[in-house]
């Protein structure tokens, strides 16, 4: 079977037909989604700040991280969730957005520029975790993270203008 085939197969569900008869239950998990962003890109920018050297100077960085990283997490886990609800409600037209694809792939780089973070640069942070100026790997992460969280939005806000899409 085909990628486009078990799309469709979703598509067919109770579940994705449920969620795209109800005239609620997509408003307000759309909803749902949208604040989990708010929630997660908030303090994932107030983070990547602190790694810049912008934001948050006087505090150590992994004082930072004790307070925002929770956060960041349930806002993380709120938005994964009703994203994964969300694309249920018309796989097949999310499959075949151009813009869906971007944002898959943005999160796929943000997730590997998060995984690559903390595998190296942040495993010494002992070493500068009161500097002012973090070294220039998690000055690097923190900045590809803003990049890509502002892709991923962008991209996911063009999801609707899809100027491709021939089904529509």
């Amino acid at each position: 079977m085909s990628l486009l085939g078990v799309m469709r197969w979703i598509a067919a569900t109770p579940w994705s037909v449920a969620l795209r008869e109800s005239i609620f239950a997509y408003p307000i998990i759309e909803s749902i989604h949208v604040l989990g962003i708010c929630l997660f890109v908030g303090i994932s920018a107030m983070w990547d700040l602190r790694l810049l050297g912008v934001g948050f100077a006087r505090t150590y960085v992994t004082d930072a991280a004790e307070r925002l990283v929770p956060w960041m997490r349930a806002g993380f886990a709120l938005m994964m969730i009703s994203g994964v609800i969300t694309f249920l409600n018309d796989p097949v037209r999310y499959y075949n957005n151009i813009f869906f694809r971007v944002k898959m792939i943005m999160l796929v780089l943000a997730g590997v520029n998060a995984w690559i973070f903390h595998a190296t640069v942040f495993r010494s942070v002992t070493q500068w975790d009161a500097r002012t100026r973090p070294p220039l790997g998690a000055r690097l992460a923190g900045a590809a993270s803003l990049l890509l969280w502002a892709l991923i939005i962008t991209a996911g806000r063009m999801i609707a203008y899809n100027w491709f899409d021939k089904s529509r």
